[in-house]
C-alpha cells in the first residue's frame, strides 16, 4: 500500500525553540514541529503565507495537547477542521487525535499571540 502525502508548513527551527521554551510540552512526546493542511492528492493550493499566529492552546488532560493557529487570517482549514500543531503527546497517543480535541472540547486563547516563520512542506520526503 502506498503511503499518504501530507502538505503543510515546517516550524522554523528558531521559532519551534522559542514556543517550546513558551509553552514547555506538558506530556513525554514532543511533537512541536508542523502544521498540517491536508492530503497532498485533490487538496486546495496552499494559502500563501510564510507566518503563523499562535492563537491558542488545547489539551484533553489525557496526553493530547495541541497548540491552534491562525494562518492568513483564520484558523480554519479549507480541507476541514483547525489549524494546529500538535504539541506534546503521552504514550500510545497519537497527533491526528489532535483534531478530535480542539473539535470536541475547543480551545482557550493565548495572550500574547506569538507569531512564527513556516516554510511549505511535503511528508514523507
Amino acid at each position: 500500500m502506498a503511503q499518504e502525502t501530507w502538505l503543510g508548513w515546517k516550524l522554523a527551527s528558531s521559532d519551534r525553540a522559542g514556543l517550546l521554551a513558551r509553552f514547555p510540552p506538558r506530556y513525554a512526546e514532543a511533537v512541536a514541529d508542523h502544521i498540517t493542511f491536508g492530503r497532498a492528492e485533490g487538496a486546495p493550493p496552499l494559502p500563501d503565507t510564510d507566518r503563523a499566529r499562535i492563537v491558542g492552546r488545547a489539551d484533553d488532560g489525557m496526553g493530547v495537547e495541541a497548540l491552534v493557529v491562525e494562518l492568513a487570517g483564520t484558523t480554519e482549514r479549507p480541507t476541514g477542521g483547525t489549524y494546529h500543531i500538535t504539541w506534546s503527546l503521552a504514550d500510545g497517543r497519537e497527533a491526528h487525535e489532535s483534531n478530535d480535541v480542539i473539535a470536541k472540547r475547543g480551545w482557550e486563547p493565548v495572550e500574547p499571540m506569538p507569531e512564527v516563520r513556516i516554510e511549505r512542506a511535503r511528508w514523507p520526503n
